[in-house]
């Protein structure tokens, strides 16, 4: 997945392939002695695109009150996503999101919530998706020592003035 604009041929094997990425480097370990699992599919996964103007030294959203669409894109390596879910009170309560339907089974799906942002103050904004197998984001990241594979619930911090 990483570093596909240089791939400038591709070979058919008959084994699994044993480069120095999938043997060493691109493993799921709990430490250093772990000899670990390979990275296989990307985990289920959603992001939101933030709406607002960025303060890009607290990485936090300014937003006036009133109509906001939130948008984002999800996606999974097991299967096409069925549902996004987005939070406006940093996870406490979730509403279904409008799925796009994707160019191809495999494709992102472009998702998108309507918010009225009544309340002033700070909050944070969050996403989280489920594909066909089931498999839901998690609310926080599954640790491994090379931190791989991160897919836990994408928040934005954001202050409705």
């Amino acid at each position: 997945m990483t570093n596909v604009k240089w791939l400038t041929s591709m070979q058919i094997v008959d084994r699994p392939f044993e480069g120095y990425q999938h043997t060493r480097a691109y493993r799921l370990r709990g430490n250093s002695d772990d000899g670990g699992v390979p990275g296989s599919r990307m985990a289920v996964r959603s992001l939101l695109v933030p709406r607002g103007i960025p303060d890009f030294l607290t990485r936090r959203r300014y937003l006036e009150r009133g109509d906001h669409w939130l948008e984002g894109q999800a996606w999974s390596g097991n299967g096409p996503i069925t549902t996004v879910e987005v939070s406006t009170d940093a996870g406490r309560t979730w509403h279904v999101a409008e799925l796009e339907p994707p160019e191809d089974p495999a494709a992102w799906t472009r998702w998108r919530f309507h918010w009225v942002a009544e309340q002033p103050g700070e909050t944070q904004v969050c996403c989280r998706a489920t594909d066909t197998t089931g498999t839901r984001q998690p609310a926080e990241p599954v640790w491994n020592l090379g931190g791989y594979a991160v897919n836990a619930v994408h928040r934005v911090p954001v202050t409705v003035h």
